[in-house]
């Protein structure tokens, strides 16, 4: 889709969010909270962000993006090149974090980690039965916690800002949750570590994560990795890929317009129909299920198995 930045608005110390509408002004696909898209830059910079807006509007997308210092340039872009009647590329609406029924909801934020779970509580708040539910929000200090406005009115929020009280205290409010809780969490990566730690004390719980980076961090060679070819159906072309280097990379070099973002397999842009072949899944985004119909893979991360060669429908 094309659509038009409508209107960009600081949120909170390096946290920006940005009002996406149709260039036509037809309506929008519909989404549900937990739901991301794609968002190709100026650059050609492709960027995963979570839809922090309200999914009743059908006529436009709110994001939020949080300024990365030491990142790769795509928060930095749209912090300070995109302007408001650009018109960017955008994927439409994938939920790989959908809200489940559950008896009642704990959920977890952290930082810009706040923008699926303001929107799952808006939306629990919107049904006619609304299920008991508690948010513990934490960052570094108030300034720098988007959305303090839209939560400050919500009766279950917790605000945890660590220069005033310290980390948020994720073992307590695991313990005080009655079992078939469902917690959810979004934030950075050591918060969405302890709360696994903690959660696996907790079997009575459900924990739903949302990462903002593989698990693993960058992906890791294996010992056991080698050599293999990769054909590439369209074209033709066959390119080797080393033990040291991604399916990703390889391709790129013969084929530089393939989309990806994440490179370390969780966000999905670069996901990639197989055609034949055995693939070694490393990903975090596809289910047991759909890595064993081999139907698909992540090419930044997920190799051949056994150095089989692959062939991909690019």
């Amino acid at each position: 889709m094309r659509l038009r930045v409508t209107q960009l608005r600081l949120e909170a110390d390096d946290v920006v969010s940005v009002v996406l509408r149709s260039t036509t002004g037809d309506a929008l696909p519909a989404w549900e909270p937990g739901a991301h898209v794609a968002v190709t830059l100026p650059s050609g910079l492709v960027r995963q962000y979570s839809l922090c807006g309200d999914p009743d509007d059908r006529y436009s997308y709110t994001i939020a993006v949080l300024l990365v210092g030491d990142g790769r340039g795509g928060s930095r872009e749209i912090h300070e090149r995109v302007r408001i009647g650009e018109v960017l590329e955008v994927g439409e609406p994938r939920n790989n974090f959908s809200l489940a029924d559950a008896p009642r909801y704990l959920f977890l934020a952290g930082g810009v980690g706040i923008t699926p779970i303001l929107a799952m509580v808006e939306s629990i708040l919107r049904q006619s039965d609304p299920r008991p539910w508690r948010m513990i929000y934490g960052g570094r200090s108030r300034s720098a916690m988007a959305f303090l406005g839209r939560l400050h009115a919500l009766d279950g929020v917790d605000v945890v800002a660590q220069d005033e009280a310290g980390l948020p205290d994720i073992p307590g409010a695991l313990a005080a949750s009655a079992p078939g809780t469902a917690v959810y969490c979004c934030g950075p990566p050591a918060m969405l570590a302890a709360v696994e730690a903690a959660c696996e004390r907790h079997p009575e719980l459900t924990l739903h994560l949302e990462r903002f980076t593989a698990a693993g961090g960058e992906p890791v060679a294996r010992d056991d990795d080698g050599a293999f070819d990769v054909e590439l159906a369209r074209s033709g072309v066959t390119v080797t890929v080393p033990a040291d280097k991604s399916v990703l990379d390889a391709v790129l070099e013969v084929n530089p317009d393939v989309a990806f973002s994440c490179a370390a397999g969780f966000c999905g842009t670069c996901e990639t129909k197989v055609l034949s072949g055995a693939v070694d899944h490393r990903d975090d985004l596809l289910s047991a299920d759909e890595q064993q119909t081999n139907a698909t893979m992540m090419i930044c991360v997920s190799r051949s198995r056994g150095g089989s060669k692959l062939t991909l429908d690019l």
